[in-house]
């Protein structure tokens, strides 16, 4: 009978094959991850600017919520997000079609979501921070958005729309 030494170990080869394809999925992740920041400058959502929710609604852009043409098929939203009435302010926004629309919100209470359906826009609204996201319409159409965050006992009603002519 011999005695085993460190030298003597053994691995199911289904085992092994396992550890095998886990360590290669991990590489793979890491080179999607690091391709999608550095090639194509996807990163992580980050606040826009802070603001004060307190005054918000004084002074400034959010003061008069809506759209402003920045010509040039360019245009600027100032949104905000209310608990109080759950209400997005503009509710309803209308573009021509091929505008790039650049969207600010922001929230004087609570936390919501903010997704515009049809798009790739999707964001988190904070009470003292504004959230920026863009979207180019290119084809005709109504595209709701929604709050997604619980915000109330109102929330489901927190919605409105762009109209993209």
């Amino acid at each position: 009978m011999t005695t085993p030494t460190t030298h003597d170990h053994w691995i199911d080869p289904y085992e092994k094959a396992w550890m095998v394809i886990s360590v290669v999925v991990l590489i793979g992740i890491m080179i999607a991850v690091t391709v999608a920041g550095f090639a194509f400058g996807i990163q992580a959502p980050s606040p826009y600017q802070r603001v004060d929710p307190n005054t918000v609604t004084q002074s400034g852009p959010f003061s008069k919520p809506g759209l402003t043409d920045l010509g040039g098929g360019q245009y600027e939203v100032y949104m905000i997000g209310t608990a109080s009435g759950w209400i997005w302010e503009p509710k309803e926004i209308r573009v021509p079609v091929g505008s790039r629309v650049t969207f600010y919100l922001t929230s004087k209470d609570v936390q919501h979501g903010f997704m515009l359906w049809n798009t790739n826009l999707n964001m988190m609204v904070l009470p003292g921070q504004v959230s920026k996201g863009s979207v180019t319409f290119e084809k005709p159409g109504e595209y709701p958005y929604v709050c997604h965050e619980y915000c109330g006992i109102g929330h489901q009603t927190m919605s409105g729309k762009v109209i993209v002519e």
